[in-house]
């Protein structure tokens, strides 16, 4: 057996529509789990060979699509690798990155869905480290929700009380 050492460039196909995203941040969601069976769940199931796929943060390195371009941050479906070449960029959001907010929050409460959400002008309702947020922002973020009907309307903490979290 040899083992060889070479380099590879990544790049789209010639006259693609799609985009090359180097994988930053990938979200592990509760909904996966029944696509790891072969019954017919509401999203397709996970195919044995083939990098599992979930909603991630990206970086835009090589796009085809004139909506995006190389170095924008994106979220949405995404392979579990390195490197993604998708070739359709539907269901794809760009991430104005504008706040001190760290990427990886975007997986998770603040998926990308709240800028597009924003756009629309839904008011704010909470605020968080000093950001504003409208329910319907939670409301897409299932994981999201799920905490903050958790927390907020079933245990209705009060000042002065603790909060221990088991998992997250």
């Amino acid at each position: 057996m040899t083992i060889t050492s070479s380099t590879l460039k990544l790049k789209l196909p010639q006259s693609s529509k799609g985009v090359l995203l180097k994988n930053l941040y990938l979200s592990c969601n509760p909904y996966m789990r029944g696509r790891m069976s072969q019954r017919e769940p509401y999203v397709d199931s996970f195919n044995p060979g083939s990098p599992i796929t979930g909603y991630g943060v990206c970086k835009v390195l090589e796009s085809g699509d004139p909506n995006f371009n190389e170095g924008d941050f994106v979220w949405g479906m995404t392979g579990w690798e390195e490197y993604t070449i998708l070739n359709s960029t539907q269901g794809l959001f760009k991430i104005q990155h504008t706040t001190d907010i760290p990427l990886s929050y975007y997986t998770g409460i603040l998926s990308t869905k709240f800028h597009y959400y924003h756009k629309l002008g839904h008011g704010p309702c909470f605020s968080f480290h000093s950001y504003s947020f409208d329910m319907i922002h939670l409301g897409l973020n299932m994981p999201g929700m799920t905490a903050y009907v958790g927390l907020y309307e079933l245990c209705s903490p009060k000042k002065g009380e603790y909060v221990y979290v088991s998992a997250a």
